[in-house]
């Protein structure tokens, strides 16, 4: 605060400040939630010409080890203003003011965070000032509150920040850059939701009416404070929602489209059968290829389901159509099954094939293929099976004979 007034005017006619405001206003204020993708939490906020972003990291180890706490999370503030921030340059790095405002900063927010829910851990806050215009530590507390919500941490509630101060013999609320460098006193604050104050300084002079009355316009401004943070917090989560639902409406509307298809094609189909020689002259390509289309789909479904239908006695293995499904031939596909689950789907397969004996298909053949099947010894012949029922069994390696040797009478004879 300076006391130099000399030629300042802080008042119109009116008494309305420089910037049009009412000594109880606030400047206005925009907020963007979320705005750097590699924070685990962040928060874009503009205040007056002020310009504050915040970005949370953790709950992570804390390095170095001699810094962890064994019963709680240690949190950490750093505040931060940019060379450019200011008309004249600042010096880079830290200084003997971003050091106050960073520990008063945190001792604001270690009240409100379940720290022991994270032992030896800890929560780093970084805040960095882009462009300065009086009351930058209250801006940068109110980014940091909505940027640790963003990442998650568990609160206690809010944290809001404002100022009031003296300028011109009355008391203003929010003070902007003339009224805190010429104005007669600063008080900035912080309170959580239920009025606890969590941070207070004062800088300059203020009688004790004179402060009790700046102390209740400012808890006036952070109630309003809190009102635009929550507005934030909903605008940013209604969004999130609304893209939910959205996802949610998307997969209604392709069921639906699905079941108009079903009801275009049971109709199709109905149609079809009782059509007369005549009316088969309107029907369009296009309607023939999604006719059999449909067709091809169901009749695949079935096969599945037949097939799966020999799937050996509860075991593992895994029976599904092969790529050869319309090519005349079925093909069987056999994983993760042992040699005597596969005789037996075989002897099964070979039955079904004896009872539809008289059909007209009786040239069709059923393709076994078996893949990475779990036998007690591995066979270096590929067709071992078909050497087996030519040659009655013998191989060169002898494993796969004895592997298919698994009749009743063999296992009595064992026991």
């Amino acid at each position: 605060m300076s006391s130099n007034q000399t030629d300042v005017i802080f008042f119109d006619e009116n008494g309305l400040r420089t910037d049009q405001r009412k000594p109880d206003e606030i400047r206005p204020m925009k907020i963007k939630i979320g705005v750097l993708s590699r924070a685990n939490g962040s928060c874009y906020l503009e205040w007056g010409a002020n310009k504050v972003i915040a970005a949370v990291y953790g709950p992570r180890e804390a390095h170095p080890r001699r810094m962890q706490l064994a019963g709680k999370a240690v949190i950490r503030y750093r505040y931060n203003m940019q060379s450019f921030s200011v008309e004249d340059r600042a010096r880079p790095g830290p200084s003997r003011r971003s050091s106050e405002i960073s520990k008063v900063s945190r001792e604001a927010f270690e009240p409100v965070i379940f720290s022991d829910a994270y032992p030896k851990a800890a929560i780093d806050i970084f805040v960095e000032v882009l462009q300065a215009d009086a009351g930058t530590r209250t801006a940068a507390i109110n980014a940091a509150s909505l940027a640790l919500v963003d990442a998650g941490i568990p609160m206690r509630g809010l944290i809001s920040a404002c100022a009031a101060g003296k300028v011109g013999g009355k008391i203003v609320l929010d003070l902007n850059k003339p009224e805190d460098n010429y104005g007669e006193a600063d008080l900035p604050i912080a309170m959580t939701e239920d009025g606890k104050i969590t941070l207070i300084q004062m800088d300059g002079h203020l009688t004790p009416s004179e402060f009790e009355e700046a102390l209740e316009l400012v808890q006036k401004g952070c109630r309003q404070v809190l009102e635009i943070q929550k507005a934030a917090l909903m605008e940013k989560y209604a969004s999130i929602m609304g893209d939910e639902e959205g996802e949610v409406e998307v997969e209604e509307e392709i069921e639906d489209e699905a079941d108009d298809e079903d009801e275009d094609f049971t109709e199709f189909s109905n149609d079809a059968a009782d059509a007369t020689e005549e009316e088969f002259d309107e029907v369009t390509d296009e309607m023939v290829d999604a006719f059999v289309s449909r067709v091809s789909e169901n009749l695949a479904k079935d096969i599945s389901d037949l097939i799966h239908e020999y799937e050996v006695g509860g075991s593992d293995s895994d029976v599904d159509l092969a790529d050869g499904l319309f090519d005349g031939d079925i093909d069987i596909c056999v994983r993760d099954a042992d040699l005597k689950e596969i005789d037996e789907l075989i002897t099964e397969i070979e039955d079904d094939d004896d009872f539809g004996s008289d059909d007209d298909d009786d040239d069709e053949e059923t393709d076994i293929f078996v893949i990475e099947a779990d036998s007690a010894g591995d066979s270096d012949d590929e067709d071992g099976g078909e050497e087996e029922d030519e040659d009655g069994g013998e191989d060169e390696d002898g494993g796969e004979e004895e592997e298919f040797e698994y009749d009743d009478e063999d296992e009595d004879e064992e026991d």
